[in-house]
């Protein structure tokens, strides 16, 4: 991905607004992944074809995740050693959410494309903070 490119999808040009959108970015989807978790756990738990207290915990997890993600977006320079570690949980959550899928779960046909699109989600935003980690630092050289 392009300087140009990440750019155009942060809607800005300096290199740490982009790494900061980015992580505000991750820690409000999570965010809102964990509210609904922990709010609604019956319901989607039937429509994902999971277990309600499964939801619950992942709801808890969740939201402590989002709040640390959102404090090191909070950070005028977010720094690198706590993005690395923000990137590589992301990466393991995506690989773990296939697995569980593959070896663990047995969702509805609704719960194991949510849960596809949502370590594709993760994924994607590994991508992106990675990335926008590696542009601030080319930049700052």
């Amino acid at each position: 991905m392009s300087a140009t490119q990440l750019a155009a999808l942060a809607r800005t040009s300096a290199p740490q607004s982009t790494l900061r959108r980015f992580l505000a970015l991750d820690a409000a989807v999570t965010g809102a992944n964990a509210l609904a978790y922990l709010t609604l756990p019956g319901p989607l738990g039937r429509f994902l074809g999971v277990d309600p207290a499964l939801l619950l915990a992942l709801g808890a997890f969740l939201a402590a995740y989002a709040a640390g993600v959102a404090l090191l977006a909070a950070r005028p320079a977010p720094p690198a050693p706590g993005v690395r570690t923000v990137v590589e949980a992301n990466l393991a959550w995506a690989v773990a959410s296939i697995a569980a899928l593959a070896l663990w779960l047995t969702p509805s046909t609704a719960g194991a494309v949510w849960t596809v699109l949502q370590a594709l989600t993760v994924a994607g935003f590994a991508v992106l903070q990675h990335t926008a980690l590696k542009a601030r630092q080319g930049s700052s050289v």
